[in-house]
């Protein structure tokens, strides 16, 4: 499970590399197989363990063909999935089509989400989190069933 985020950097190669406390777990599960796509709904990056991966691809392959929204959900997360395998120093390669949606310069963020990873851009990741914790300290930000069980 991934918990915690990390700052690491962007190499000139495009390479970062993951956090070794997270290297083991990734290694014995996965043999050091990941699988990074985009998010369609935030300027980040997704990266998911192979076996984590397989299970998001089994849902993706199940959507319809003939929904316009479930085709652009498939066509966006599939079409920019790439293989990423860490290497001997536990790094991995960021494409450049990858790179550039999440508008990733040399400072990122690694965030935990449990079964996966967001890699956000610093500066994005900074301004996403003000804009999280000031929806989070208003009012009707509760109004889910599952927010209003969830006791922190």
């Amino acid at each position: 499970m991934f918990r915690g985020a990390a700052a690491i950097n962007l190499d000139a190669k495009g390479r970062v590399a993951i956090p070794t406390r997270y290297r083991s777990e990734i290694l014995e599960k996965n043999q050091g197989q990941m699988v990074c796509t985009v998010d369609i709904r935030q300027p980040c990056l997704l990266l998911y363990p192979l076996d984590e991966w397989e299970k998001i691809e089994e849902k993706l392959l199940s959507l319809s063909n003939f929904d316009p929204n479930q085709r652009r959900l498939q066509r966006v997360m599939l079409g920019y999935a790439t293989e990423c395998e860490m290497d001997a120093q536990g790094r991995i390669l960021l494409s450049g089509p990858l790179r550039n949606h999440a508008k990733l310069e040399k400072a990122l963020m690694l965030v935990g989400q449990l079964n996966k990873f967001e890699i956000w851009s610093e500066s994005e990741w900074l301004a996403q989190i003000d804009e999280d914790i000031a929806i989070g300290a208003g009012s009707d930000f509760a109004t889910s069933e599952e927010l209003k069980m969830l006791s922190l």
